[in-house]
């Protein structure tokens, strides 16, 4: 039998794939966007075995499975835990530099949300940083309602 491996050519082919699907994010996920879209309120999900509020909300909760969670609404201003500074610019950002994308534990939340991070000056960003959200006029129930944080 002939060795197959030996016969044949390494190929690359370089591309991108476009992924056009829209998805649901369900019945949590919905309310979510849904309270900040029409209330510029910001809802995290509160388990009471374990005292955690989740932002994003969770169904479920993921330290003790608990399925009885209830709403509770977060702060819009909180506490910079952690960011990456993009050093290029890409189709993928949504908007262009100088911005950060940070993790933000909002106050009255035990988990951190990722969002963009704008408006600070050259040393400012670091952690620990106060933040608030900034929302855009116009929402459509989607993440990118908040415009962005910005330093307090």
């Amino acid at each position: 039998m002939t060795d197959w491996i030996e016969q044949t050519e390494d190929m690359v082919y370089k591309g991108r794939i476009k992924v056009p699907y829209t998805w649901w994010v369900g019945e949590t996920g919905s309310h979510f966007f849904t309270t900040l879209r029409d209330e510029k309120k910001l809802l995290g999900t509160y388990c009471a075995k374990c005292d955690m509020v989740f932002i994003p909300p969770r169904k479920n909760c993921g330290r003790c499975f608990n399925q009885d969670l209830t709403w509770k609404e977060v702060a819009d201003e909180g506490t910079l835990v952690t960011y990456t500074v993009p050093a290029y610019e890409a189709d993928i950002h949504p908007i262009k530099p100088p911005f950060a994308y940070g993790i933000i534990k909002l106050d009255g939340a035990d988990t951190g949300l990722t969002h963009i991070v704008t408006g600070f000056g050259d040393g400012q960003l670091k952690a620990g940083l106060r933040v608030k959200a900034v929302f855009k006029e116009d929402r459509d129930g989607h993440i990118l309602d908040i415009r962005h944080f910005q330093p307090v």
